[in-house]
């Protein structure tokens, strides 16, 4: 309840017309101190939009509160602080069926919301745009608040599309006119022509569509098309938005309004003004005219056949025929009328002040109960990554709980792997801090049933559309026990369970430009990105990615810096002796397709028979001494390559996955390590490497430039697709190693600041806000 008893609402719209009826409504009810936005989108659905500050002088809230109210935008995000006054001052938001605005308000509002709506093409609910638009932990919010959330459907038979927490919690709430009577009956028709009101003719299919129909339709006719167009419309008769006296001059001069629509659940203003004025009205069967009355009106058409007959009528004087149209649609005002409207206000409006009663910040029949302890995340790894991706996995599981400890916000933190004995030990986990748990688990499929049963059991209500979902199975509580999921990559082959919100790091969409994955699993993978609570991406180049490729929204996708083991902070490094016979660089990789495997064994020929090269080549990594003997497409002429050079026959060395002792003394006793994959989203090798002072040659693209300046690497870079150049290079690194080691010395210092300590503040923000 607001702070001084009073009830306040904030009708967070801008609609002109609805905004005179809706304040009108809440004045009947006693509820005079209403807070109206002062911004809105000047978008295409804001064609109807306005300010009005006259609401202002009725508020009794602190002068300089108010005028941060009025300076926000409250259909994005609005501050902090703006939020706080609203909880402060006011009791109930209004809002309309903008994303944004609905998820900044049901996340920051602790008074009653109503959801406005105002009908929908048929086939189309607002459940289904719900689940379009909102990750799983926006549905578990929107649940957890059902007790003061209530869904303001402007017609009573919208709820018979919807489900859920849509179905449950209906509030009538109808929409009219402020007056509704023929009180301005000021017709004329002295001008013979039909008009016909279609905006954004330009820029909506949609009303193009609309626009193109009623020109064939209704050829032979004059007409004028009234409705703002954003872009001009090459058509004299379309005379775009016009100011109010010119529209009330079109409604008494113009002899007919035509009425298009046969949307059941949706209807436009302009056919009620008509009739206000008296114009006779046109319009076309099946749609909400018919549910308001119209079923038997002669201004009703069942065909365009029919409409040209009755419009012609009307043009040619018929008299009779026009006066018996307009005596007749009088009867549609009817359900527009304030005091019918009233009186749906006043029953349905007490269900809205009696939540307000029983509202506290615990309570929620719906919610989901757990008991006071820290909160709990888990971070899985889903699929059986190893090497980097395992490495990152875990630095990403200790930084969470490092940032949480540091920010005085303690979380647990749970590491979660696949239960395979053949892929994981209990010494590849050896580095976790004691603190984190770790928990094998394996995946479990469910069906719509068996997911509906869960989901029931589980006390959550959340539309579920998919036939097959996956939920990790840990034989005990299948991660309920946790309050938040970081899924370290989008490889599911279905979509989670929603029973908790989840986060997905997401390092790349190496499927953009690398043809490794068949289509149907890629839109799997981009659909459950779409349905996380947020994508961290570490690098600019994988978040615009994210953003253009995958059509995650913007907002959801958070940058966040990349992080890599720092493995020596001595205060100098070991040259190697340019004398070593053995001496080698270090080429990690895998299988891969991205690891570009047939232009690195051309280069590595094109370096030892062309360039002379003296240093040997090892190569490290899970699956790579499965490199010259594998039957992957895009590896099979690697072994001829191989075969045909005696040169790579003697100087290259396949180490295999090692042990990350046995890596890590690989790396340092290197000359360079070298990184020639196509495109990623990066390797933070380069990283360790430097970290030992050795220096490293990579590719040239996005992700491993900007790595290189995070970390301040001075990498030395190859074009990939050239192995002469990438030969050449390998050479250059030959001659210039034990210089570029010198470099990385005298730069040590930014590399050493890249810690967990100094990154854990940033992947803490980027987390708590999820839970």
């Amino acid at each position: 309840m607001a702070v001084d008893g009073k009830t306040r609402v904030m009708w967070l719209l801008n609609h002109t017309t609805l905004r005179k009826f809706e304040l009108g409504q809440l004045a009947a009810l006693g509820i005079n101190e209403v807070f109206t936005p002062k911004n809105f989108p000047y978008d295409e659905g804001n064609l109807s939009a306005s300010v009005d500050y006259s609401t202002d002088s009725t508020l009794t809230i602190p002068s300089h509160s108010l005028q941060i109210l009025n300076q926000e935008n409250w259909y994005e995000n609005p501050s902090a602080k703006a939020w706080e006054i609203a909880n402060n001052y006011f009791d109930i938001v209004i809002i309309g069926f903008f994303p944004q605005q609905i998820k900044a308000t049901i996340r920051n509002f602790r008074g009653v919301i109503i959801l406005r709506a105002f009908g929908l093409a048929a086939g189309f609910s607002y459940t289904q745009l719900l689940k379009k638009w909102f990750s799983t932990g926006e549905f578990l919010r929107l649940q957890k608040i059902y007790n003061r959330f209530w869904f303001g459907a402007d017609y009573e038979h919208l709820r018979d599309n919807e489900t859920g927490i849509l179905f449950e919690r209906f509030c009538f709430l109808p929409v009219g006119l402020q007056q509704a009577e023929v009180s301005r009956a000021k017709w004329t028709g002295e001008q013979r022509k039909i008009f016909f009101v279609c905006p954004r003719i330009g820029t909506s299919p949609y009303y193009r569509a609309v626009y193109d129909s009623f020109k064939r339709n209704f050829s032979g006719f004059e007409y004028v098309i009234g409705g703002a167009q954003p872009v001009p419309v090459n058509d004299h008769n379309v005379i775009g938005f016009v100011p109010k006296e010119i529209h009330e001059q079109n409604m008494q001069r113009l002899r007919v309004m035509f009425y298009h629509s046969t949307e059941q659940n949706h209807i436009h203003y302009h056919p009620f003004e008509a009739i206000q004025f008296g114009m006779p009205l046109i319009f076309m069967a099946g749609g909400m005219l018919d549910r308001l009355g119209g079923k038997e009106l002669p201004g009703r058409c069942k065909s365009v056949k029919e409409a040209r007959r009755k419009i012609r009528r009307i043009m040619q004087d018929d008299w009779n025929f026009i006066e018996k149209v307009r005596r007749s649609q009088v009867c549609l005002l009817e359900s527009m009328n304030f005091e019918k409207c009233a009186t749906y206000w006043r029953e349905n409006f007490k269900q809205v002040l009696d939540s307000l009663k029983s509202i506290d910040n615990s309570s929620s029949v719906k919610a989901v109960s757990h008991s006071n302890r820290k909160p709990r995340i888990a971070v899985i790894l889903p699929i059986g990554y190893r090497g980097g991706t395992l490495r990152g996995a875990k630095m990403l599981a200790e930084e969470i709980e490092l940032g949480s400890k540091q920010a005085g916000e303690p979380v647990d933190v749970v590491f979660a792997h696949l239960d395979d004995p053949s892929l994981y030990t209990s010494e590849d986990f050896a580095d976790l801090p004691p603190s984190i748990q770790r928990r094998p688990f394996r995946w479990r499929i469910l069906d719509a049933q068996e997911a509906r049963r869960a989901m029931a059991y589980a006390g959550i209500d959340i539309p579920l559309t998919d036939f097959l979902y996956q939920v990790p199975d840990d034989g005990i509580m299948q991660f309920y026990d946790c309050d938040l999921w970081v899924v370290v990559s989008d490889r599911l082959q279905h979509c989670l369970l929603p029973v908790r919100p989840y986060v997905l790091m997401v390092y790349n969409y190496l499927q953009r430009y690398v043809p490794c994955l068949p289509s149907g699993l890629n839109q799997q993978f981009i659909k459950v990105a779409h349905a996380a609570e947020k994508v961290l991406v570490t690098t600019e180049f994988t978040r615009q990615d994210a953003i253009q490729y995958a059509g995650i929204p913007a907002d959801r996708v958070v940058k966040v810096p990349i992080l890599a083991p720092i493995w020596n902070k001595e205060s100098s490094f070991i040259l190697p002796s340019d004398e070593n016979l053995d001496a080698y660089f270090l080429w990690t990789t895998n299988l891969a397709l991205h690891k570009n495997h047939v232009n690195a064994f051309k280069a590595l020929a094109i370096y030892y028979e062309k360039y002379g090269g003296r240093l040997k080549c090892h190569i490290s990594g899970f699956g790579s001494n499965e490199i010259l003997r594998s039957d992957l497409p895009h590896l099979r002429s690697v072994s001829s390559i191989y075969e045909k050079s005696r040169f790579l026959q003697s100087c290259i060395r396949i180490k295999g996955e090692l042990s990350e002792n046995a890596y890590r003394a690989q790396l340092a006793g290197a000359a360079f390590l070298w990184h020639p994959c196509l495109i990623d989203s990066g390797t933070f090798s380069v990283v360790e490497a430097a970290s030992l002072g050795v220096p490293a040659l990579s590719s040239d693209y996005p992700a491993m430039r900007e790595i290189s300046a995070q970390f301040g690497l001075n990498l030395c870079w190859m074009d990939p697709h050239n192995p002469d150049h990438m030969g050449r290079q390998l050479k250059e690194m030959e001659i210039m190693h034990n210089k570029l080691r010198v470099l990385l010395q005298q730069k040590k210092e930014k590399l050493f600041t890249q810690t967990l300590e100094n990154w854990a503040p940033a992947y803490w923000e980027a987390i708590k806000t999820c839970l």
